[in-house]
């Protein structure tokens, strides 16, 4: 469940965008009344972007301030995302230029990424240990540093793939379309991250002792 609530703004930004043109004109004008600088136009395609911006970053704020008033805890990456999510959608909706909001998948994929990196050097845990050791019983340590390198890689493809599919990016002039990178940032990093997270539990039964496996 708190997976499923972790992706509800990307889901949201999906929704936004593919349905943009559906909105009523009454919701798009209220909106240019409360923030000015968006200037959306009723029936213009080409402000899905912006509007789905803006609902993503509404989305994560609600979302931080709902683990921090009712769960009374807000892990760390939440709050990087929302400062990121603010950061560079905020430059989309400012200078009107999807390709601040198209780095930031990249951005945050490298930053987890140099994090996971550099607490196999720094610390006395790396950092996936530190993160699920409670949850899952393994004495190995070598075991918790070949996972954690599993992530860094993770991290690395998946910000890779993102520069590959954003059309504002787009290093070898793919030329994919703004509804592709739309539909890759859900289905396609969504995917890759559920795929490697099974692939994951997987990896560490084989290390759980048996008294832990059959107790699950």
């Amino acid at each position: 469940m708190k997976q499923l609530f972790d992706f509800l703004p990307i889901v949201l930004f999906f929704i936004v965008y593919k349905f943009f043109l559906d909105l009523p004109d009454e919701l798009i004008v209220a909106v240019n009344e409360w923030l000015p600088f968006m200037a959306l136009t009723p029936g213009n395609e080409s402000d899905a972007i912006y509007m789905a911006t803006l609902v993503a970053i509404i989305a994560t704020i609600i979302q931080v301030a709902f683990s921090a008033t009712l769960l009374k805890k807000v892990e760390k990456m939440p709050i990087i995302t929302l400062v990121l999510l603010v950061i560079f959608g905020g430059a989309t909706l400012l200078l009107k230029d999807p390709l601040f909001i198209q780095w930031k998948p990249s951005v945050i994929n490298g930053l987890f990424g140099i994090g996971f990196l550099l607490s196999q050097f720094i610390g006395s845990k790396p950092l996936v240990q530190r993160l699920m050791s409670q949850a899952v019983a393994i004495e190995d340590d070598s075991v918790w540093e070949k996972l954690n390198l599993s992530w860094v890689f993770f991290f690395a493809i998946s910000g890779l793939a993102n520069i590959i599919v954003a059309p504002a990016i787009d290093p070898f002039n793919l030329q994919f379309s703004e509804s592709t990178w739309v539909d890759f940032k859900l289905f396609g990093l969504m995917g890759m991250t559920i795929a490697f997270v099974i692939g994951q539990a997987f990896y560490l039964a084989r290390f759980m002792p048996e008294t832990t496996r059959d107790t699950k």
